[in-house]
C-alpha cells in the first residue's frame, strides 16, 4: 500500500466541508473511474497506470472510503443521491469539459450510470464491471449474507466491528487469482476502527430492496433512462464467479444493451479487474482507444 500511495498521492476536493480524496493522472481523453463497496480507489491502480499514458485518468474515494474523509451522518447523509451528486460537483470543479469515458464497479455502477442518465450527452464510452443500474433481476434472490448486514445488529457488529465486509471481500472477491495478503491488508487498510468503517455499513443499508427504501426511487429513475445511453459504447465484463452480482445481473445488462461487447470470464469473481487483469485491462484500453495525449480542457 505504501507502494501505491508514494506513486498516486492524490489531490483533494473540499466537499462542503467534507474532503473528497481522489487521483487526477495523466492528459488526454477523461477517463472517470468510480468505485464501490467495500474497495477504493486501489482497486484500479494497474488500470489507472495503463491509461494515464494516453488519457486523464480521475478516481475519486467516495466519501467515507480510501483516503477520504469518514465524517458521522450529522455531516453526510450516507445515500445514492449524495454519491451521485459527488461525482458530479466533483468532475464539474474539475472543468471537464468534453466527453468522459466512465469505468464503474459494484456500487460505483449505479453512481456512475446515475450520473450517466442525468448527462447523457456527456458519456463517450461505458466500461461495466459485475454491477447494477437498476432494481434487482426477478431471477436473483437477495443473499442472506447481506440481509444480516444490512438489517440486523448482528451485521453492524460484523461489518464494523469485526471488519468483516472489507476483509471478507478481499478474500473472496478473486476466484482464479486470489489476492495476496499484503493487497487484502491495503483494501481494508482505510477501515481500521468503528468509526472509519461506516460507509461501508451504510452503503449496505442503502441497497434499495422494494418501494419506501429511500434510494429506490432514484433506482428507479435511472433504470426508466438507461435507454438514453443506447448509442454509448460499452463493454461489459463479469467475473461469472460473482455470488451478488451473478449470470441474472449480466443477463439483464445483455437485455438492456444488446449492441455492448460482452467480456464474460468464467472463473473469475467478483474483484474481476483483479482476478483477470492481464486479460481485462489490455482489453479495456483496446475499447478506449488510443488517445494522443494533449493540453487538459480546464
Amino acid at each position: 500500500m505504501k507502494e501505491f500511495l508514494d506513486r498516486h498521492p492524490g489531490v483533494d476536493f473540499d466537499r462542503d466541508g467534507v474532503r473528497l480524496h481522489y487521483l487526477d493522472e495523466g492528459d488526454g481523453p477523461p477517463v472517470v473511474m468510480v468505485h464501490g463497496n467495500p474497495s477504493w480507489s486501489f482497486y484500479y491502480r494497474r488500470l489507472a497506470e495503463s491509461l494515464s499514458p494516453s488519457h486523464r485518468v480521475i478516481v475519486p474515494d467516495q466519501i467515507g472510503c480510501g483516503l477520504s474523509d469518514k465524517p458521522d451522518d450529522s455531516r453526510y447523509a450516507y445515500t445514492l443521491q449524495s454519491r451521485v451528486d459527488d461525482l458530479d460537483r466533483l468532475l464539474s470543479s474539475l472543468g471537464i469539459g468534453q466527453q468522459v469515458s466512465l469505468v464503474v464497479h459494484d456500487w460505483g455502477g449505479m453512481i456512475g450510470m446515475a450520473y450517466a442518465a442525468r448527462h447523457p450527452e456527456r458519456i463517450a464510452n461505458l466500461v461495466v464491471m459485475n454491477t447494477a443500474a437498476f432494481h434487482m433481476p426477478r431471477a436473483k434472490a437477495f443473499p442472506l449474507a447481506l440481509r444480516i448486514c444490512r438489517d440486523t445488529p448482528m451485521g453492524a457488529w460484523a461489518v464494523r466491528g469485526l471488519n468483516a465486509f472489507a476483509r471478507g471481500t478481499a478474500r473472496i472477491g478473486c476466484k482464479r487469482n486470489p489476492l495476496a495478503s499484503d493487497v487484502r491488508v491495503a483494501y481494508a487498510a482505510p477501515y481500521d476502527t468503528w468509526a472509519n468503517r461506516i460507509a461501508i455499513h451504510r452503503f449496505v443499508q442503502d441497497i434499495p430492496l422494494r418501494p419506501g427504501d429511500r434510494s429506490y426511487d432514484l433506482v428507479s429513475w435511472v433504470q426508466d433512462r438507461l435507454h438514453s445511453l443506447a448509442d454509448v459504447p460499452m463493454l461489459i465484463a463479469w467475473g461469472l464467479k460473482d455470488f451478488v452480482f451473478d449470470r441474472p445481473f449480466l443477463d439483464e445488462w445483455i437485455r438492456r444493451f444488446p449492441r455492448a461487447k460482452v467480456l464474460p470470464f468464467p472463473e473469475a469473481g467478483h474483484y474481476v479487474l483483479e482476478d483477470e487483469a492481464d486479460a481485462l485491462i489490455p482489453a479495456i484500453r483496446d475499447f478506449l482507444g488510443d488517445a494522443t495525449p494533449g493540453p487538459r480542457d480546464r
